[in-house]
């Protein structure tokens, strides 16, 4: 199979939905009810070994394992000396191989931090925003405030010289600060960030949570963080999102899978070895199958997988025309199933895409102009984001 064209990863949840922080908004705890006799063991050697060889025989241009939770340093670093020892033995000469590691941080220390730059780990880490305002849904089991852990490993990170970037979820304790979270985070010396709408349900009610924010929240979040960005911050800091526009205005392609065509660019490797389109989809009715049983090629093209990925283009009438179809794509695929369970429905964020978009086209355009008329050592793409 000819892996030349196309590139695809692996979002691995080593330690599936262990945590040791009680985030509030947390979407992935639901996973655990489908795992309860996996709790508190990470994934196997077995499974581990079976996952990387499967995935380094294909011999993608550049095969990139991205690490996630729950929280994934709860495996220990052993389990990621075993695992850089893996791609090592599986790897072929020249292949590539990356590592991205999100992670809520509080258990980063030097040891960590010595290990992630000696393998190159690109780190992201989950930060809300200033300590006020991450602490409100992202807080220990016992009820306490993460921040300062975080701030402490982030200092660790700079220390080794490990490449990092941040992820901040927009909720209702930051959708109304754009500017001020934003001149926070560029203040602290980040320079790589990426804001993530929330949008989760009330398990009781079947209505958006309370921390959910709406989309005419997230509209003006959203052109409050353009305009400051590009008044004070453009073109030194990135924002993943912006970087995904200005992809598109330059290459035709957005960078980024909320706005692709097609949902099939990973698959997520659960810590038994079980395997899912997605990690916003780990439910039974995804499940794929399992690593152990089928090799990484059998999930890519798998018929289950095809008609997962097939569902993002289908798009709605109002959808297929939109103006601004090129660029979203009727955004992230979870999104549209807020409020009515319906593949087939525009996004919940439909509004605010909208507005976003129409408020930012014409210095986008003009961003892509300077840059391709600069040529192609100008066109600016964020550092890789996990």
């Amino acid at each position: 199979m000819n892996h030349k064209q196309k590139q695809f990863q692996l979002l691995i949840k080593p330690a599936g939905a262990d945590c040791n922080l009680a985030c509030e908004y947390c979407f992935y705890r639901r996973a655990a009810a489908y795992y309860p006799e996996a709790r508190g063991r990470p994934m196997s050697e077995e499974v581990l070994e079976r996952m990387i060889s499967s995935y380094l025989r294909l011999r993608f241009d550049a095969s990139v394992f991205s690490w996630q939770g729950g929280e994934p340093t709860m495996c220990g670093l052993d389990f990621y000396r075993k695992a850089v020892e893996l791609q090592e033995r599986y790897g072929a000469e020249g292949q590539r191989v990356g590592n991205a590691f999100q992670t809520n941080a509080v258990l980063i220390d030097d040891e960590w931090a010595q290990f992630f730059a000696e393998y190159n780990f690109l780190v992201g880490v989950s930060l809300d925003g200033p300590p006020e305002i991450h602490d409100r849904y992202r807080r220990t089991h016992s009820g306490g405030g993460s921040a300062d852990k975080v701030l402490a490993a982030i200092e660790h990170l700079k220390r080794h010289n490990v490449s990092f970037n941040i992820l901040a979820l927009v909720t209702q304790a930051n959708v109304h600060q754009a500017r001020h979270v934003y001149r926070w985070l560029v203040s602290q010396g980040f320079r790589y960030l990426q804001f993530i709408p929330c949008l989760e349900r009330d398990p009781e009610t079947d209505k958006r949570a309370a921390y959910s924010i709406k989309p005419g929240e997230y509209g003006r979040f959203l052109c409050d963080l353009f305009d400051e960005w590009y008044e004070s911050g453009f073109p030194n800091v990135s924002i993943r999102l912006f970087d995904s526009v200005i992809s598109y205005y330059v290459t035709g392609a957005p960078a980024l899978c909320t706005f692709g065509r097609s949902c099939d660019a990973y698959v997520v490797v659960e810590r038994t070895g079980d395997v899912y389109p997605c990690d916003f989809f780990v439910t039974p009715e995804w499940k794929l199958g399992n690593i152990m049983e089928k090799d990484i090629d059998y999930f890519i093209r798998c018929g289950l997988k095809q008609k997962f990925a097939a569902y993002k283009s289908a798009l709605c009438r109002g959808c297929a025309e939109c103006a601004w179809k090129e660029m979203c794509w009727g955004g992230c695929l979870k999104d549209r199933l807020f409020p009515r369970h319906d593949y087939g429905a525009p996004t919940y964020f439909c509004a605010a895409y909208r507005k976003f978009f129409e408020h930012t086209s014409s210095r986008f355009e003009t961003i892509a102009r300077t840059l391709i008329q600069s040529g192609p050592a100008a066109v600016r793409t964020s550092e890789p984001f996990t």
